[in-house]
């Protein structure tokens, strides 16, 4: 029931900042001590339900950049796939990891205002994003929208919002690829899952009707930032 609870609050605090939740969940999950070979598979499964929602609601709002979205997608799908093939081990890929969320963390901090909509994003940076964050989603069982949101704003210069409103279909798309192949390479997902996914669902709503009426593009901003932070402590933690 604790580990419930804790699913539905990390869901619902990344999804109002457009996110879904899966480092949060890696993170609850490796606390409450599960097996380390159901961390990534449990992690993707409920990035899927958490981010299906959202992305069901965000297409019912409208507003998606879709040309950008298929561009993305064109690489991470297939990025994530490959990541789910392999079983990341050790203590380095947790510290790396870390490493670059506190980075991404300390850029969104450091841009206190937002200057409006830089243009377009070129095409072929547009794809290495999709493909890098792809294949760290299918890997460490992160969704990939904690490494796309800052890279797309500091990089593609889009405001918070709009990132917002765009990661839930990139997580969705990545979190089925990647499940997808951890699912190839012979791994099942457990029974104990399926209460998780309700919770994560519950957080899912309650965070994203949160996001969409009531945090404005700075409080989003300030979530985000405070999700990677806290998702890039506890790696660090996890790697000491």
């Amino acid at each position: 029931m604790i580990l419930d609870l804790l699913i539905a609050g990390v869901s619902a605090l990344y999804a109002t900042a457009g996110q879904a939740g899966g480092t949060g969940f890696v993170a609850v999950m490796a606390l409450a001590s599960l097996p380390a070979d159901e961390i990534r598979i449990t992690a993707l499964a409920l990035n899927v339900v958490a981010a299906g929602y959202a992305t069901v609601r965000l297409i019912m709002t409208g507003g998606m950049n879709w040309p950008l979205l298929g561009t993305l997608l064109a690489t991470s799908a297939p990025a994530a796939f490959l990541g789910g093939l392999i079983a990341l081990g050790g203590n380095m890929a947790a510290a790396v990891t870390g490493i670059l969320l506190l980075a991404a963390c300390a850029a969104l901090i450091l841009r206190r205002h937002d200057a409006g909509e830089g243009p377009p994003i070129a095409k072929p940076v547009a794809l290495v994003i999709g493909g890098a964050t792809g294949f760290a989603s299918g890997l460490s069982g992160i969704g990939g929208g904690v490494f796309l949101a800052p890279l797309l704003v500091m990089v593609g210069k889009m405001s918070a919002k709009r990132v917002a409103a765009l990661s839930p279909p990139f997580i969705l798309a990545n979190s089925v690829a990647g499940l997808a192949g951890v699912v190839f390479a012979g791994q099942r997902l457990s029974v104990a899952v399926f209460p998780l996914m309700l919770a994560a669902l519950v957080g899912s709503i309650t965070g994203t009707v949160i996001g969409l009426r009531w945090c404005s593009e700075t409080a989003i901003r300030w979530v985000l930032a405070a999700a990677l932070a806290l998702a890039g402590a506890e790696l660090m933690i996890r790697a000491a």
